[in-house]
């Protein structure tokens, strides 16, 4: 993420589990789309774990995500922490057990938003499946892919 210091310009996270599958992939794509729907927004992600600090994403992830037009390679993994709050306007997770786990360091008095991905995805799942045991990479872009477009048609106020 670059500069936070813009109240005009949305700040969101997203988090995974380990910050190498997901989450990254989450904020290329939402990157992506915001740049051809003409969207300025400050994103970032990160993991609930501590497993894969400084690591690039999961080469399986770069891979698929390459292949479906985005870019994750240059994305280092780092851990969510209770400062976040306070640095997003809207944190995301990609599952109920990281939401959980996010709202553990909820610091006292915040109000920030935490909402899981597919709250922005008709489809009535609610957990982003994760690819890095389970596999189903290419799938688990296109979910993402159909929550970001959500996601963006809220911030821009024609989610219907």
């Amino acid at each position: 993420m670059t500069d936070t210091t813009s109240s005009d310009t949305p700040r969101i996270l997203f988090v995974c589990l380990g910050n190498i599958c997901r989450s990254p992939a989450a904020e290329a794509i939402t990157r992506t789309l915001a740049s051809r729907a003409g969207l300025d927004l400050q994103l970032d992600s990160a993991g609930t774990g501590s497993w894969h600090i400084g690591e690039p994403p999961d080469r399986r992830m770069q891979s698929a995500a390459l292949a479906a037009g985005y870019d994750v390679s240059g994305h280092r993994g780092r851990r969510v922490s209770a400062l976040d709050f306070d640095r997003f306007d809207l944190i995301v997770a990609m599952d109920r057990e990281n939401l959980a786990d996010i709202e553990t360091l909820r610091p006292a008095g915040s109000d920030t938003p935490v909402r899981l991905m597919l709250s922005y995805e008709p489809s009535g799942r609610m957990d982003v499946p994760d690819p890095y045991l389970e596999g189903g990479f290419d799938a688990v872009l296109r979910l993402i892919e159909r929550a970001a477009e959500g996601l963006l048609d809220e911030l821009r106020g024609t989610a219907g």
